[in-house]
C-alpha cells in the first residue's frame, strides 16, 4: 500500500528580491514553502553566503580567522577581493572604525574606505553600520550618495533612523536591511514605517538579529520561522521579505570560539570548533527560513553549500 505524504500549500509566497547591479545581480528569495519543503513548493533562489569585511584590522579575532585573512585584512579593498576568491555571493562590510564609542573615523574618511572596497569586487555589497543612529545616518547617507552608480545593500536600518536611511534607498535606489530586536511585532511595525515612507517593497530585507548557538539563539530560531510561516500561511505582506542572518560575528565573539586549547582543553582543537560553531549556527538559522548568511570563516561557508546542495539536489551532509 502506497503512503501518500500529507502537503501543505500556502497561499503565501516570499518576495523574490534582486541585488547588486549589472552583470553581477543576485535574486534572494522567492520561496512559496517552508525551508526545503520541496514537495510542497517552491525555493526558485538557493540561499546566499557573505564573508565579512571590516574597515580597520580586527584586534579580538580567533587564530583561526587570521590565518585566513592575517596577511590582508589591514587593506580591507584587498580583504574583499580574498573573499571574492574564497566564493562569497556578497561582501558584508561592516565599518567598524565609525563607531563613537571607538576610533570615530569621520565620515568623509569611511566613505573613502568603503569606495575602495566597493570598486574592488563586482558582487553585491553590504555596508553595516555601528547602530549609532546619528554617526550612521550620515555615514550611510554619505556612500548611499557617492555610489549611486551601484545598487548597495544598506544596514541596519532602525526605527530610530529609518526616515534618514530609508531617503537615502528612495533617493538612489539603494537596498536597506530593516532590523529589529528578535521580535515579530517589531519587525513588521518597521516594515509598515518603511512602506509609509514610500521605500520600495523590492528594496527591503529583513535582519530579525540573530544570536549564536547557545546565546540565544532558539529566539532567533523562533523569531525567524515565525516570519516565514507569516509570509507563507496568513499571506502578511509586511513580512514577505528575504530574511538576513549576520552570524559571524555573534558567533566568534563567544568564549568558546576564542578560548585556546591550552586554557580549555575540553573544548578540542581551535581550528575546528569555530568553525563548527559557525556551521551549527547557520544550519539552524537555514532550517528556520534564511536567505541570506554573513560568515566569517571560508570553510563553514563550503560546509553550508555542500548541505544546501544535499537538501535542494538530494545527497548525504
Amino acid at each position: 500500500m502506497a503512503i501518500e505524504i500529507p502537503k501543505k500549500v500556502y497561499a503565501g509566497n516570499v518576495r523574490e528580491i534582486t541585488i547588486g547591479d549589472g552583470d553581477h545581480t543576485i535574486k534572494v528569495g522567492g520561496e512559496t514553502t517552508m525551508p526545503f519543503h520541496l514537495f510542497e513548493g517552491e525555493m526558485p533562489n538557493p540561499p546566499k553566503f557573505a564573508l565579512e569585511v571590516n574597515d580597520v584590522e580586527p584586534k579580538e579575532w580567533a587564530d583561526t580567522l587570521k590565518e585566513v585573512y592575517g596577511d590582508v585584512w589591514s587593506d580591507p579593498a584587498a580583504w574583499a577581493k580574498r573573499c571574492v576568491e574564497l566564493g562569497a555571493d556578497l561582501i558584508h562590510f561592516e565599518m567598524v572604525g565609525t563607531d563613537p564609542n571607538g576610533m570615530d573615523r569621520p565620515a568623509a574618511e569611511a566613505a573613502d574606505v568603503a569606495k575602495k572596497v566597493i570598486d574592488a569586487v563586482s558582487c553585491p555589497v553590504v555596508i553595516w553600520g555601528t547602530a549609532n543612529h546619528e554617526k550612521d545616518v550620515e555615514v550611510l547617507r554619505l556612500i548611499a550618495e557617492q555610489n549611486q552608480d551601484r545598487k548597495l545593500i544598506l544596514g541596519p536600518v532602525e526605527e530610530g533612523d529609518y526616515k534618514q536611511l530609508g531617503a537615502a534607498s528612495i533617493g538612489f535606489g539603494h537596498t536597506i536591511v530593516a532590523s529589529s530586536p528578535i521580535d515579530v511585532n517589531l519587525a513588521k511595525q518597521l516594515n509598515i514605517l518603511l512602506g509609509n515612507l514610500g521605500v520600495k517593497d523590492d528594496k527591503i530585507l529583513i535582519d530579525p538579529t540573530v544570536g549564536g548557538i547557545g546565546y540565544g539563539l532558539e529566539y532567533s530560531y523562533s523569531v525567524i520561522e515565525r516570519c516565514k510561516l507569516a509570509a507563507l500561511a496568513q499571506e502578511d505582506e509586511r513580512l514577505q521579505f528575504p530574511l538576513y542572518c549576520n552570524l559571524g560575528r555573534e558567533v566568534w565573539k563567544t568564549k568558546e570560539a576564542k578560548v585556546s586549547q591550552d586554557q580549555m582543553p575540553e573544548l578540542g582543537d581551535p581550528k575546528e570548533r569555530g568553525i563548527a560553531l559557525e556551521v551549527l549556527t547557520a544550519t539552524s538559522l537555514l532550517l528556520a527560513g534564511g536567505d541570506i548568511f554573513v560568515m566569517r570563516h571560508p570553510k563553514s561557508m563550503e560546509h553550508m553549500r555542500k548541505l544546501v546542495a544535499d537538501l535542494t539536489e538530494g545527497g548525504t551532509a
